[in-house]
C-alpha cells in the first residue's frame, strides 16, 4: 500500500534504495514460514483441518517468532503503514506547495481517494488486532463493553470482508482513478457519478475532420498549460481530450511533421522563455525553472533549451536582463 501511495504521489515510479527496506518484514516472514510452505499439500491440508475444524488452536511452532506474533504483526503493520501513508501524503503535499507555490489540479481527487483507502485499511487493521486479542485470551474493555463482545468472529469477518468489498465499490466513485489516469483538466457540471464516468470515455470523432477538430481543441486545451506537468504524455492528453491516441499521433506525425515528444519539448521551452521575458522567473534557480516547466532534470532542461534556442538558459536570462 505504501508503494502504491508513494508512486502515485512521486514525480516518477522508480523506487529509491531506502524504499526496499520496507520489504524486510515480508522477507523475514517468508523465511520463518518456509518450513510450512514447503510441506506437501496433504500435510498442509491436515494441519489446516486440525486448526480450523478440530482444535481452533492457531499456535503453530515457527523457527524464529511465534505464529501469534506473525498474526499480530501483520495487522499492526497494516495499521502503521496506513497511518504512515496518510502522513506521507500530507508531507508530500507540503513539500510540493513549498517548491511550486501551488498544488496540481488533480490534488483533491488523489487526496479523497488516498484518505478513503487508508481509512478502510485502518478500520480493518483495528478490527483484526481486536479479534486476535480475544482469540489469545487478552481481556480488556472499551467503554465498559468487554472486547470479546465487540471483536467477535461474526463481526471480524463481516467488517474485514465488508471493508475489502466496499473498497472495490468505492473505486467506482473515483472514475479517474478507476481508469488509471487522473486528468489534469477538471470538468465541472457533472451532477452525478454516471455523468462523470461518461465524461471519461473517448468521444466518437470522424476521421475526415480530425486535423481541424484537433487543432481547435488543442488551442483551448493548451491555454491551461497541461504540458508543464512532469508526467504529461500522449495518453494523458488523449484521456483529457477524449480523442483516441492514434488520431493524436497521426496529427503530430503527418500534419505537424513532428513527434509528440519534440512538440511537448518545444511547448515547454517556449513557456520558459515567456516566463523569463515577463520576469516571472526572476527569483528562481535554473532547477526550479526546469521543474516548473515539467522537465525531469536540470541537465535535460539545459540540453533541450540549447537545442531549441542555441544558448543556455543562463545566457538567455542574462540577455533579457541586459
Amino acid at each position: 500500500m505504501f508503494y502504491y501511495v508513494k508512486t502515485t504521489l512521486a514525480d516518477n515510479n522508480k523506487l529509491e534504495k531506502w524504499d526496499w527496506l520496507h520489504l524486510i518484514p515480508a522477507f523475514l516472514t517468508i523465511i520463518n514460514c518456509l518450513p510450512f510452505t514447503t510441506l506437501p499439500f496433504d500435510q498442509k491440508a491436515a494441519i489446516a483441518h486440525e486448526i480450523v475444524n478440530v482444535t481452533e488452536n492457531y499456535r503453530l511452532h515457527f523457527s524464529f517468532v511465534s505464529f501469534e506474533f506473525i498474526l499480530f504483526s501483520r495487522s499492526v503493520h497494516l495499521l502503521l503503514y496506513s497511518l504512515f501513508s496518510i502522513g506521507y501524503f500530507y508531507y508530500h503535499t507540503k513539500k510540493t506547495f513549498v517548491r511550486f507555490q501551488t498544488l496540481p489540479s488533480n490534488h483533491s481527487i488523489i487526496k479523497r481517494w488516498i484518505l478513503l483507502l487508508s481509512g478502510i485499511q485502518i478500520v480493518i487493521a483495528i478490527n483484526s488486532i481486536g479479534h486476535m486479542t480475544t482469540i489469545y485470551g487478552l481481556h480488556f474493555s472499551i467503554a465498559g463493553i468487554p472486547a470479546s463482545s465487540i471483536f467477535t468472529e461474526k463481526y471480524y469477518f463481516g467488517i474485514c470482508g465488508g471493508g475489502f468489498f466496499m473498497q472495490n465499490i468505492f473505486l467506482f466513485l473515483f472514475p479517474k482513478i478507476l481508469y488509471g489516469n487522473v486528468s489534469y483538466t477538471i470538468e465541472k457540471g457533472k451532477d452525478n457519478i454516471i455523468d462523470e464516468i461518461k465524461s471519461n470515455l473517448p468521444k466518437k470523432i470522424k476521421e475526415v475532420s480530425v486535423a481541424d477538430d484537433i487543432e481547435k481543441t488543442l488551442q483551448i486545451y493548451l491555454a491551461k498549460h497541461p504540458y508543464v506537468e512532469k508526467d504529461f504524455s500522449l495518453s494523458q492528453m488523449s484521456f483529457d481530450l477524449k480523442i483516441p491516441e492514434r488520431f493524436l499521433s497521426n496529427y503530430f506525425n503527418k500534419e505537424l511533421n513532428i513527434t509528440f515528444s519534440e512538440w511537448r519539448k518545444h511547448l515547454r521551452i517556449d513557456h520558459v522563455c515567456k516566463m523569463i521575458e515577463q520576469g516571472e522567473s526572476k527569483n528562481l534557480t535554473i532547477e526550479a525553472i526546469s521543474a516548473n516547466a515539467g522537465f525531469a532534470s536540470r541537465s535535460k532542461f539545459i540540453d533541450a533549451f540549447k537545442e531549441r534556442k542555441g544558448v543556455t538558459p543562463s545566457a538567455f536570462i542574462k540577455s533579457k536582463i541586459n
